[in-house]
């Protein structure tokens, strides 16, 4: 499905994007700074070409300390020059100071007296270079920014939620249908849409039901790949081989599931992004609450003035009702799930409790200048979203991730 632009009126500027890892710069701005004591060790890195996840793994193996040792605020890209806080109970600040490690330099070091979790941050600033765009670029991308920061931008999940292959919701949806067989099918992966030649030779012995040649054919990377073929191998039955994975990878599809699903509520309420109904529950900006909508034409002022905004939902066990149109609107999409009635409270250790989030929010600090061919947009975001839905209303290209 073609998903709509809120300023298709408005002609983008195209570009390139993420040529280099340096073309997306990403600084946190954090919650709070660490105190200079507490049995937390902070480091403020800049990392290039290198994950969250990797960073953390790779420390981990040089500190010999277990992962859970480790905080961090947010999750940053791999193709991205990103700078971040970590923070990492049991290290001596001398053995941080001593490494040496590529893609990576050290800033700062403090100490603090609790573990970074995640959304200890208040946002993030983007600075970013997009490649071979037209020649009026930087006008084009003014006009877009500035009505971005009046109206809002569309609040949607950036691609790497949703896995290299796309379909990291469809592998949720799944899990919450308790189809366990079709999991399986997309955990290993769809042949059609793999690229490296070794995933995809083992995908397609996958689906002709050839388990020992898909699990040789994996690449060394793909452990839990290859961990859950064995468990196959071994006469575990395919439930049991799924809910076998680390929680946090099943967690991860389920909260692309999430993500999928508000999304979709977006691109429905795309033309009243800013538009209050009767009983919608509306986010407060400032203060990351929300509240039932009573009496929508009382409480539409402060929507025109961007303090509070809809809220669509991520599904769960308990998050906020909505009711009227909003409520018929999600039920709807719901329904269409096909979803068991206790599907976000059946499977053990991965309750899906459910929240509210904002249909759309407001980028600030927003300039961009001409680089050479090239165009430079800067803004910043608050926590938790995502800069490609900026990028894919500024640049308008069939390639958006």
């Amino acid at each position: 499905m073609k998903i709509p632009y809120l300023t298709a009126d408005l002609a983008g500027t195209g570009g390139l994007l993420k040529q280099q890892p340096e073309d997306f710069c990403v600084e946190e701005i954090p919650a709070y700074l660490p105190c200079g004591s507490g049995e937390h060790l902070y480091l403020l890195v800049e990392k290039e070409g290198l994950s969250t996840f990797a960073l953390v793994e790779q420390l981990s193996q040089i500190l010999r300390l277990p992962r859970d040792r480790f905080g961090y605020a947010g999750l940053k890209d791999t193709q991205a020059r990103s700078r971040q806080w970590l923070s990492i109970a049991g290290a001596r600040a001398e053995q941080l100071e001593a490494l040496t490690l590529p893609q990576v330099r050290l800033l700062q070091l403090s100490r603090h007296g609790n573990k970074l979790r995640l959304g200890h941050l208040r946002g993030n600033r983007f600075s970013i270079r997009l490649r071979q765009v037209e020649n009026d670029a930087p006008c084009r991308a003014e006009a877009i920014l500035q009505r971005l920061q009046q109206q809002g931008v569309p609040n949607r999940f950036g691609p790497q939620r949703y896995g290299v292959l796309g379909n990291n919701a469809a592998v949720g949806r799944a899990l919450l249908q308790q189809d366990f067989d079709r999991a399986l099918a997309e955990i290993i992966g769809p042949p059609a849409r793999i690229t490296n030649e070794r995933w995809r030779q083992a995908a397609e012995a996958f689906a002709a039901g050839d388990q020992a040649t898909a699990c040789a054919a994996l690449p060394a990377a793909m452990r839990d790949e290859r961990r859950l073929l064995l468990q196959l191998q071994q006469g575990r039955s395919p439930r049991q081989a799924v809910l076998g994975l680390p929680r946090k990878r099943l967690a991860l599809y389920l909260s692309a599931w999430q993500s999928a699903f508000f999304d979709t509520l977006v691109t429905e309420r795309l033309t009243s992004l800013g538009q209050l109904w009767p009983g919608d529950i509306a986010y407060i900006h400032a203060k990351g609450a929300c509240f039932r909508v009573s009496d929508a034409v009382a409480e539409q002022p402060r929507a025109n003035a961007g303090e509070i905004s809809p809220a669509g939902l991520l599904p769960g066990s308990r998050a906020l009702t909505s009711e009227g149109a909003m409520a018929r609107l999600e039920q709807q999409l719901l329904v269409a799930e096909q979803l068991p009635a206790d599907a976000f409270t059946a499977l053990k250790g991965l309750h899906l409790t459910g929240e509210r989030r904002p249909l759309r929010v407001f980028p600030a600090d927003c300039h961009c200048q001409a680089a050479d061919a090239d165009l430079m947009v800067h803004f910043s975001l608050p926590a938790g979203c995502f800069a490609t839905s900026v990028l894919r209303e500024i640049r308008k290209t069939a390639t958006e991730g």
